[in-house]
């Protein structure tokens, strides 16, 4: 009796008693017996992490959609702007003139779109004037086509059933349908293309008339250093750009004179149009805008007397060797000369990102770089190694 009271004594004192902190053995208090690892906590910088990536998501896809609605928009203030640096040079002029700033910026874009409208009229009246000309000798090429199929492979075409056939078939009844149907598409188009055209215009005027005052207002927001190195890069971009349009504009005025001259003496038709062309397409399409320009004069030249084709391929490329020697190097001395293969790399740059627009200003934004480079990038002499040095190189050793 007395031993089994020491056993329960001794037992009380060596088993652990439930709250009294002591590790429980495995199994002990666990439903059926059975304990696993304890359950891992979740970290409390997850549920931020996760609204936080929401949140961004959700920020740029309103961003993308944004942008996507307003690229337009976009597109028209950048061309403006290029358009405003072009006009700046003149603008500036004329409000050293005492021309009000306003009345100085309508009359550069009014000059602008006035040798816009008379070369684009130029240019139209000779389309119409060949398209007249191949409308009415039409039939005669066709009854001399018909003709000689008829003589060379023993057949009896006639030429009214021929016309009567084409007339009357299905294809060209689907092609009247077709086209009746695209004019709405087409008219949409036109005016989409005018309301672009005046929206960029309206941006231009603004850009250039209120151009010191937007250069104030930005400038304001930087600190004094800052200032100064906006001021200049602005400076620089007025001038590269509008440097190089007026000196591509004086090389098209010579180059538009020069041909004329030639095109009259020749008796070539359409002078005044073809000599426009040719001072236009070369000047401002890089690389091979000179054999664009030059290709029409000789075509249209060769339809009167294929000697005076000739006489106009020859004067094309003497005149273009006497402008890459003579006339370019003079010009733009005093601004920024292009090398072809950059200008045509840009305009190819500036089509793949925004088609024609692109391609448009592409030269323009290549010479504000390339003043920007020229201003910014320091540059140092070619460190030739000595005479010695080079013949050590050149002329292997004795032996």
């Amino acid at each position: 009796m007395l031993r089994q009271q020491d056993v329960a004594v001794g037992c009380r004192q060596t088993c652990p008693v439930a709250g009294s902190g002591a590790t429980p053995e495995p199994g002990a208090g666990a439903p059926g017996g059975r304990s696993g690892p304890p359950r891992p906590r979740m970290p409390r910088w997850l549920p931020r992490a996760f609204v936080l990536a929401l949140a961004l998501l959700a920020l740029f896809q309103f961003a993308h959609w944004v942008f996507a609605r307003l690229i337009g928009l976009l597109v028209n203030v950048l061309v403006s702007f290029f358009c405003a640096l072009a006009i700046e040079p003149a603008v500036d002029w004329l409000s050293r003139h005492r021309v009000r700033r306003g009345l100085a910026t309508g009359l550069v874009i009014l000059g602008v779109l006035v040798a816009t409208g008379l070369f684009l009229l130029a240019l139209g009246s000779l389309l119409v004037d060949q398209i007249s000309t191949i409308g009415q000798d039409f039939p005669g090429y066709v009854d001399n086509v018909v003709r000689w199929v008829n003589r060379t492979f023993h057949t009896r075409l006639d030429t009214g059933n021929l016309r009567d056939r084409v007339l009357h078939s299905g294809w060209v009844r689907h092609l009247l349908t077709n086209g009746a149907t695209s004019v709405w598409g087409i008219s949409a188009t036109v005016i989409g293309t005018v309301f672009q055209l005046f929206t960029v215009l309206l941006f231009t005027f603004y850009l250039s008339a209120d151009g010191p005052r937007l250069r104030r207002t930005l400038c304001s927001m930087l600190p004094p250093a800052r200032q100064a190195e906006v001021l200049r890069a602005w400076d620089i971009a007025v001038a590269k750009t509008g440097g190089y349009l007026y000196s591509r504009a004086l090389m098209a005025l010579v180059s538009g004179v020069a041909h004329y001259i030639l095109l009259q003496v020749l008796g070539v038709p359409y002078a005044p149009a073809l000599a426009v062309w040719v001072g236009l397409v070369s000047q401002f399409i890089p690389t091979v805008g000179t054999y664009l320009a030059g290709a029409l004069p000789v075509l249209i030249a060769f339809t009167k007397d294929p000697w005076s084709a000739l006489w106009v391929l020859c004067f094309v490329v003497v005149y273009q060797q006497f402008e890459n020697y003579v006339l370019q190097p003079r010009i733009t001395a005093r601004t920024v000369d292009i090398h072809p293969a950059v200008a045509f790399g840009s305009v190819i740059a500036g089509a793949a990102l925004l088609g024609a627009v692109g391609a448009l200003i592409a030269i323009p934004a290549a010479a504000t770089l390339q003043g920007f480079f020229g201003a910014y990038v320091r540059r140092y002499e070619i460190a030739e190694p000595p005479p010695d040095a080079r013949r050590d190189q050149v002329e292997p050793p004795p032996g």
